[in-house]
């Protein structure tokens, strides 16, 4: 073989082991950026759905704040009062045909009774002057409320046996009766309309900007 024959085939054989290597270091080059797993980019975390009631950032009406949390307190501690410390005219005032004389003792059993109302008055007092002022949330307002509406209603009935004209004859109301009717008439008005939404921004109250 001659010397040109020799060069030549080790140009080619040169030229074969360049496109060899070429090749080699391309698949390489594709393998080595090409990830194998394509992982997927994690969740996002999951968001808290705003829950449709209203809470602590709420702002309930200045009109229901101070009735449920001032107004209707006091007047329950004065009727605890009453009920506890001033029998006698408690009595006279509820039903004077029926109560003790001046010089009477009032009964064992009926003293006992009265405390035991007076005690009432002043867990109506507490639940809306603590219970409620610790939450702006409805929901708890509405189910405090919703009870204390049941209890109008049976205080309302608890009248009955004065006679029917009791509930609208105000020219016949003394000092006790304008708290046991048109008071309660207000109050229970009051927790109907705080029931029904009214005012509350669609029944959710109004939120407060922060």
């Amino acid at each position: 073989m001659t010397n040109e024959a020799i060069f030549g085939q080790a140009f080619v054989n040169k030229a074969i082991i360049d496109r060899s290597v070429e090749e080699t270091n391309r698949q390489l080059k594709y393998f080595t950026q090409r990830p194998i797993f394509k992982l997927s980019p994690p969740p996002p975390p999951p968001q808290h759905q705003p829950v449709e009631m209203a809470d602590r950032g709420t702002f309930l009406p200045l009109t229901y704040r101070v009735f449920f949390l001032i107004i209707e307190p006091l007047y329950a501690l004065v009727g605890a009062y009453y009920a506890h410390f001033r029998q006698d005219e408690y009595l006279h005032l509820t039903h004077a045909a029926s109560a003790p004389g001046v010089s009477q003792q009032i009964p064992l059993g009926t003293s006992i009774v009265l405390s035991q109302l007076a005690n009432m008055y002043l867990l109506f007092a507490l639940n809306e002057a603590l219970v409620l002022r610790c939450t702006n949330n409805t929901i708890v307002w509405k189910a405090v409320l919703l009870v204390l509406l049941v209890a109008d209603f049976g205080h309302l009935y608890s009248l009955r046996e004065l006679g029917p004209d009791i509930y609208w004859a105000c020219t016949r109301w003394n000092a006790i009766d304008w708290g046991n009717i048109p008071f309660v008439y207000m109050g229970a008005s009051m927790r109907l309309a705080f029931l029904s939404g009214i005012g509350l921004g669609g029944g959710h109250g109004a939120i407060r900007p922060r």
